[in-house]
């Protein structure tokens, strides 16, 4: 008996997925944020993080279960989002934080501090 092509794309989950470990504060405590399959990818958690989708990230992990490996993606997210702040890209103090706490290489421009009261 001849079997129907599935409909599921075979390579649809051979790719880094990336979720984020999210600190929901002392009474919640921290959690894998639920997402979307198609929100996995590293440009929308990017794009996410950026955007303030997540209030205060602690982690990133990537993993491809075709290939079997996970790693800690935390370092590289960091550093690429200390690249895009460093080019005028406004961020939230939780993220600048996290950029600060996690970034693995230095950067050329300074981080812009936010001006209170300036007009």
């Amino acid at each position: 008996m001849r079997r129907a092509p599935s409909i599921v794309p075979l390579d649809r989950l051979d790719r880094d997925i990336y979720l984020v470990l999210e600190d929901f504060g002392a009474r919640a405590g921290c959690s894998w944020r639920e997402t979307d399959e198609q929100d996995t990818d590293r440009e929308t958690v990017l794009r996410d993080l950026i955007s303030g989708q997540y209030a205060y990230p602690v982690r990133i992990v990537a993993f491809n279960a075709v290939e079997g490996r996970s790693r800690d993606a935390t370092g590289e997210v960091a550093d690429e989002l200390g690249e895009r702040a460093a080019a005028n890209t406004e961020i939230t103090p939780a993220l600048r934080a996290f950029i600060e706490a996690n970034a693995t290489g230095p950067f050329a421009v300074q981080l812009a501090l936010p001006l209170r009261g300036a007009a």
